[in-house]
Parts: structure tokens; sequence; C-alpha cells
């Protein structure tokens, strides 16, 4: 079959054929154009696996919804793109495990060495915690199906399985120093996340965020948004910060698995929010959504975070202040903004 020229507008046929692409006349098959000078296996297995008439078919989509949609839609996200196809995963991964320091820590007999007012605040504080990790996977989840490209798709669900993954982590490990304690409530972080009103801030935005109908807007506000000014700020900000100073040298090792998870996140978030706010056509179209997810976002966020403020001083030894904490979370924010080409102004005030 001879290869022709991509039409303007996809051909409404019932015979398959092929327009013309990049690498159509190599003997290796090469449809797509690298990032780099040659493929990698991750692009190998990952760029173009599902059809896009705008691309390599000259028939329009084959299978739609009884609406007309088709099985890939640009309209599912406010956002738009010259070639969605650009993205490629900065990670580029798409499984990967973490090592569990539990059975260690129970044979030394560690648990029993850590503060009491900080059990109490693992059991309450990081307890809830988990329901909001929880809360960000199915979100991501969710969202992970209406992304126009598999790259993009893959990207977000992996996001997904790193937070359904973390809350699972957090679940194991609560009920693992529990056993070996007498009064450990595994009940308490649900109770403190439906009722205190110190997480109801924190509950608000991921419920806000979940029920966001724009794919996109889900994926913005995990990681450009809540994940800075909240989710960093309680990991990181506190739990890393205090737990050693408790005789807790345990659960940092749980909980630094998300930080790296979300460096990740954050690495490929980036990536394609760059790529949509520098896109020559609609790049300004797509900086006043992303201005407008993140003024809507960040309210909540920054109310969720500065509800948290009394766990900081829970635990008996406290080595670290909220208002520094919060400052580096704002700080932190000031770069992704700065990075996508966004104004946080209308979230910090400066």
């Amino acid at each position: 079959m001879s290869a022709t020229q991509e039409p303007a507008v996809p051909t409404r046929s019932a015979a398959a054929g092929a327009a013309k692409f990049a690498g159509s006349d190599s003997r290796k098959f090469n449809y797509f154009t690298p990032k780099g000078r040659k493929a990698s296996h991750y692009e190998d297995m990952t760029v173009d696996v599902q059809p896009d008439p705008k691309r390599y078919l000259l028939q329009d989509w084959i299978i739609s919804f009884a609406d007309g949609t088709p099985t890939y839609s640009e309209s599912w996200t406010a956002a738009k793109s010259s070639d969605w196809h650009v993205f490629r995963a900065v990670d580029q991964e798409w499984e990967r495990m973490i090592a569990n320091v539990v059975e260690n820590g129970r044979r030394s007999g560690a648990v029993k060495r850590f503060d009491p007012a900080w059990l109490r605040v693992l059991q309450d504080h990081l307890g809830a915690y988990k329901h909001a990790e929880f809360g960000l996977g199915m979100a991501t989840m969710q969202a992970q199906r209406y992304g126009y490209t598999q790259m993009i798709n893959n990207a977000v669900l992996t996001n997904s399985s790193y937070k359904l993954r973390f809350a699972q982590d957090l679940t194991l490990y609560l009920g693992e120093i529990g056993m070996d304690l007498e009064g450990f409530d595994q009940d308490a972080g649900k109770a403190h996340w439906m009722d205190d009103p110190v997480w109801q801030g924190v509950r608000r935005a991921v419920e806000t965020i979940g029920g966001a109908t724009d794919y996109l807007e889900q994926y913005f506000a995990v990681n450009v948004v809540f994940e800075p000014l909240v989710a960093e700020l309680f990991r990181s900000g506190f739990i890393m910060q205090v737990a050693a100073s408790q005789n807790d040298f345990m659960t940092p090792a749980v909980v630094s698995a998300a930080e790296g998870d979300y460096e990740r996140n954050l690495a490929n978030a980036v990536e394609l929010f760059r790529i949509l706010v520098l896109d020559e056509t609609h790049g300004q179209a797509n900086r006043e959504v992303f201005n407008g997810w993140l003024e809507k976002h960040g309210t909540e966020a920054v109310n969720a975070g500065n509800l948290l403020q009394p766990i900081w001083s829970q635990p008996r030894v406290k080595i670290t202040q909220f208002a520094d904490v919060a400052e580096q979370s704002h700080n932190r924010l000031r770069a992704i903004g700065a990075e996508v080409g966004l104004d946080v102004r209308s979230v910090l005030g400066s």
C-alpha cells in the first residue's frame, strides 16, 4: 500500500489507510520523531499505542460514544495543544518497588522507644493524612482515562498508582506498629479526617480536586498546587523534620517514598504544562486557563495548610516552627510557577 499525504481533515471511511509520517519510508518502522537522537525503550513502548486520525489514519475514529464523542477527545480539557504527542514523561517508568523497613524496626523494638506524644500524632494525624493520599489517587485514577495520548495517560496513571500505594503503605505501617502497642487506635485517623476541624480544609481541597471534570485540571491541582502547599508541608515540613527528635527513625523511611514519588510526578507535570504554555498557537490561552485553576485550587490549599498549624505544637520536642515551613511551601509554589510560567500572586499575595 502506498503512503499518501495526511489530509487536513480526517476522511470518514470504513477502509483502513495510513498517512505519511516520520519514518514511514524507513525499514526500521520508526513511525514517530524521538525526543533525543534515537528512540528510547520507553518511547518505543508508549508513543502512539492508541490511534489518532490526526496523525496516521486516513479514516476518522471508527468507535465513538452515543453522542458522537470519539474514543479519545481533545475536548476533555480546556487546555489546547498544537500537538499533544510532543509530551514524553520525564521519569519514563510505569512501575517501581520500595523497601519495607517495618520488619527490622519491629525486630529491634524501635516502636516502643518512640515518644508517647509522637505516637499520638502518628495515630491521629498521619492516620488522617493517608485519606488525603487516597483521595488524590482516586482523582488521578479518574483523570488518566481522559488523556488524549497514551503518554499523558501513562504519566497520570503512574501518579495515581504512587498515591494509592502510599496510602496503602501508611495503612499497613500504622497497623504494624500498632500491633506492638497497647491502646493504639487504628480508627482514630479516619475519625480525625471526618470530624477534626484541623483536617477539614484538607478534606475540602481533596474533594474539590476529585469533583473537577477536566482531567488536566485534576492533574494540575494535585502536582502544581496541592502537593507543595499541603502534602509537602505536612510530609516534609512536619513528619520528616520532627520524627528523629521523637526517637522515630522508621516513619521517615516510609514517608520518604512519597517525597521521591512527588519529584517524579512534578517533573512530568512541569514538562507537560510548559509544553502547553509555550504552544505557539494556544500558549496564552492555556496560561489563562492554568492561572484560573491555580487561583481556584490554591485558595483551598493555602487555607488547608493554615488549618494544620496546631499539629506542629503537639510533639513534646519541638524543633520547627509552622511559619517557617509554610514559607518554604510558598517558595516551592513560586519556583514551580516560574518553571511553568504562572502568576502565583493571586494565591500567595506576593
